[in-house]
Parts: C-alpha cells; structure tokens; sequence
C-alpha cells in the first residue's frame, strides 16, 4: 500500500505520475505520494441501454423529489452479523437496534406517509396528462414547499396535489386546462378552481395565462383540420391578439372560436359541436367569441 509521504530535500519533482486504479498522483524520483488526488473526467459509462447504463454506473440511481425519500432510502440488514458473516457485539447489536427502531420511525412519519400517497397519485396524472418529467420535479418540489407551510392538514391531498400540478403547468408553460386536469385527478373542477386560487394566494404565486395558440393544434388534431385552416387559425388569433380581443378571455376558447371560423371561411365542414367535444368549451361560448373576433378583425380575416 502507498502511504502519503514528505518529498525529501533533494527531490527535484520532475515527473509526476498517476496510478490510473487509486488516483494517486505521486513522484517518480522518490515515490512520495501528493496530498491532491487526480480526478476521473471520463464517461460515467459506454452502455446504451438503461440495463447497461446501471451495470456500469459508479453512483446509483439519481435523487428525484417526487419520491418520498428521494431515492435516498437505507437498506439495514435484519441479522445481527458485519459483512464477514460473523456477529456483532453485544454493544453493537444494541446500537444497530436502535438506529433500526429509527429508520422505521422515520419512514412512518405523517409527514413521509403524505408525500407517499401524494407522489404515488402523481405518477398517475402526470402519465394520463403526458407530462414531461421537468413538469413532474417541479411539481414535487412545489408539494413540498406547501408541505412545509403547513396547509395540508384537513384537506384533500389529491385535490391539493391536482392543485399543485395545474399551478406547475401554468408556470412552465405546458398547456393543460383545468379541466385535463380535473378528469386526470377524478375531482370536480369547482373543487380544482377553490383549491388553486387558495393557493396562488398562500405562495404568492403570479401564474402568466395561457397563449391561445398553444391549443389550436391539439383542437384542430382532434377535429381532423387541414394544415391550410390550421395555419389560418393562427393568423386569426395573430390579428385577435393585436386588436386585445383575447385579453381576460379563456385561451382554449378564443382557439375553438378562431378555428370555427377558420373552417367557416376555407368551407371545411367542421360543426361546432364537434370544436366543442374536442376542446371542452361550449358551442354557445365558441359563437360568442367568433362574433367578437369577426367584428374587431373581420376585414383584416377576409383581405
């Protein structure tokens, strides 16, 4: 073994080597080994897939804050032996005792149980919602920052987790209305509109609303639209946000409304009650808002 050595007086530290296993950095004259260790800047690993990819890895699975642990949980061996299968002493049997008895305190915490239940519901409504991942970290650590203010006590941890995943959805930009959102979490979107408005106030949260032209896609997918009306139905909503007809409107809405009356004028047969089922608004309110927008940005729609 390589101890950690003084260079001697007349060592002139020419060649420094490095031992590739250790990461030892040491003297090629007189062998004595530096306090600084090299540091390994290679490729974690050369796998592919996500079996190689654990095979070769040298640190383990990531911390992710939507587990109730963040993947950081101990494993403690139920027997009261070391690694070389003999067993411990009887002062170290008492301590393994213990520090057993806490590690399942810990895990049966009101706290840990909460965020158990939270995050298990979370893996179900971000997969029916096809939220990206980015989406789901952030919405965890939002749960917990409201977690650790306290509010949670007397409410429903799915609504106030639907909540959390609407709130999310509004701040990084990833179109879901309240409604997606509802159906995703099997609650009423009264409930949903309470419970987020409640705490939008507590965080002090300022939300920036929705572009419509997030949802003309999604609608005119769902519809069987041609790119052609599509593409009309974005100019439309182009000349409705100039003229502010969009402003304090519903974004899905002002798309159905800016997609009627794209199919209206390239005579595509799109019934309204067929906007209406794709984007959930009703067909009264998609007439409303194709009025106002044909009569603040007709002649502009038409030339």
């Amino acid at each position: 073994m390589i101890a950690e050595l003084v260079h001697q007086k007349d060592c002139k530290k020419n060649l420094m080597i490095t031992d590739g296993y250790t990461g030892e950095i040491a003297c090629s004259n007189c062998g004595a080994v530096s306090n600084e260790k090299s540091i390994d800047i290679s490729s974690e690993t050369t796998g592919l897939s996500g079996e190689e990819y654990q095979s070769n890895s040298r640190v383990g699975m990531k911390t992710s804050l939507k587990m109730a642990d963040r993947g950081l949980s101990t494993i403690m061996q139920a027997q009261d032996k070391d690694a070389t299968g003999k067993s411990l002493s009887n002062e170290n049997r008492r301590m393994f005792y213990r520090l057993r008895m806490w590690d399942r305190n810990s895990r049966s915490a009101i706290s840990v149980k909460s965020f158990q239940k939270a995050f298990t519901l979370l893996d179900g409504i971000s997969s029916k919602l096809g939220l990206p991942e980015s989406v789901v970290e952030e919405t965890a650590y939002l749960f917990r920052k409201i977690a650790a203010k306290k509010i949670l006590a007397g409410r429903s941890t799915n609504a106030m987790l639907c909540a959390t995943v609407y709130i999310t959805c509004r701040l990084t930009d990833t179109p879901r209305t309240l409604q997606d959102v509802a159906n995703a979490g099997n609650i009423k979107k009264k409930n949903l509109q309470r419970i987020y408005r409640f705490l939008v106030n507590e965080l002090d949260l300022h939300p920036d609303a929705y572009n419509p032209n997030e949802f003309v896609t999604r609608v005119s997918k769902a519809v069987g639209l041609t790119e052609k009306t599509e593409r009309l139905a974005f100019k439309i909503l182009g000349h409705a946000s100039k003229k502010k007809v969009s402003t304090s409107k519903n974004p899905m809405a002002m798309a159905a409304a800016a997609i009627n009356l794209a199919s209206v004028i390239n005579h595509e047969k799109i019934t309204q009650l067929k906007i209406s089922k794709a984007s959930g608004i009703s067909a009264v309110t998609i007439r409303d808002r194709s009025k106002e927008i044909k009569e603040k940005v007709g002649g502009e729609i038409n030339g």
